[in-house]
């Protein structure tokens, strides 16, 4: 879309007026939007024209709102909210007239779940183009405060904010992934642990900071020499009798190759869970947050819960839907 002419606005014009505002930087905006840095800009020239004022000053860096700018942000902001609530009031008894739909799914999802709820989505959604962004909680949940993302799939971070409905999906208990045969299961399990090395999951993220904090809190000294950010690199140390992990069962699903060299046990000290829920900004899109949660829980059961029940009966205890 493209401004009309003098004094005509578009949306378009506005919602990229508003990505760039918010991150400072047409390329960074371009990113977000899934636009080219040159339509961007084109956007904002369009935009000062039809508004006969400028709007930011583009050779700042980072770039920042001019006085009117400032001024306008507010508004643009008011305008884009109203159109997110008359599509959301349109497409609230029927689905299949939603024609845009940006998902974001944190990366334990991506080989079995995300294909599924998509294959079941485009189904109803004959009409609908899919954005999909998959990544660590934390990206996501910044991705859906600044409206990059219309809904997420990801780990709770603490209290919810006042513009989020929040639908929990699943309750993600941790265990323990040991060498085979390295410890004990009918002795101090504890004590076998704390004997051998720790391969930590990079506390840069939510989980790492969980695992840590916990450990601290059992007052369980633990020495670890390598902190990595894949499931599948520490369990393939792990099988390789680098040390032993604390990770969830999502996790030993993503890297279920490697099942054959581990031992997966209860923690031999108090449980450590986490909630994975359905985020969307409350009150815009009216009942399909709700519909998509419901979607996704028996797909859930079907791909992650009963195969790791199959392999390690105990973790019905710890991994079920909310």
């Amino acid at each position: 879309m493209a401004t009309l002419g003098p004094g005509k606005i578009t949306l378009w014009g506005i919602e990229v007026f508003v990505a760039t505002a918010e991150e400072r930087s047409i390329s960074a905006a371009a990113r977000r939007l899934g636009a080219s840095p040159s339509a961007v800009s084109q956007q904002l020239t369009n935009l000062e024209n039809a508004m006969g004022v400028e709007l930011m000053v583009r050779n700042a860096r980072p770039m920042r709102l001019t006085p009117a700018g400032e001024m306008f942000r507010h508004r643009a902001q008011s305008i884009l909210n109203e159109a997110a609530q008359a599509r959301a009031e349109l497409t609230q008894k029927d689905m299949s007239a939603l024609t845009r739909f940006r998902l974001g799914m944190i990366e334990d999802f991506e080989a079995d779940v995300t294909p599924a709820l998509l294959a079941q989505l485009g189904g109803e959604l004959q009409n609908c183009q899919f954005l999909l962004e998959t990544g660590a909680s934390h990206v996501l949940y910044d991705q859906l405060d600044t409206r990059a993302l219309d809904m997420i799939v990801a780990a709770e971070m603490g209290a919810p904010a006042d513009w989020m409905e929040v639908h929990p999906i699943l309750e993600d208990g941790f265990v323990v992934a040991a060498p085979k045969g390295a410890v004990d299961a009918g002795g101090n399990v504890r004590q076998q642990l704390q004997n051998l090395p720790f391969v930590q999951y990079t506390t840069r993220h939510l989980m790492g900071r969980l695992i840590g904090d916990h450990l601290a809190r059992q007052r369980l000294r633990v020495e670890h020499r390598f902190e990595l950010d894949s499931y599948h690199a520490i369990l393939a140390l792990v099988g390789q009798g680098a040390g032993w992990t604390i990770l969830t069962p999502l996790a030993l699903m993503r890297a279920r190759r490697f099942a054959d060299q581990l031992d997966v046990l209860e923690l031999p000290f108090a449980p450590l869970s986490r909630t994975i829920s359905l985020t969307a900004r409350q009150g815009i899109l009216q009942d399909m947050p709700g519909q998509v949660a419901d979607a996704l829980r028996p797909i859930l059961q079907a791909a992650v819960i009963d195969p790791a029940v199959e392999a390690y009966p105990f973790i019905a205890d710890v991994l079920r839907l909310r």
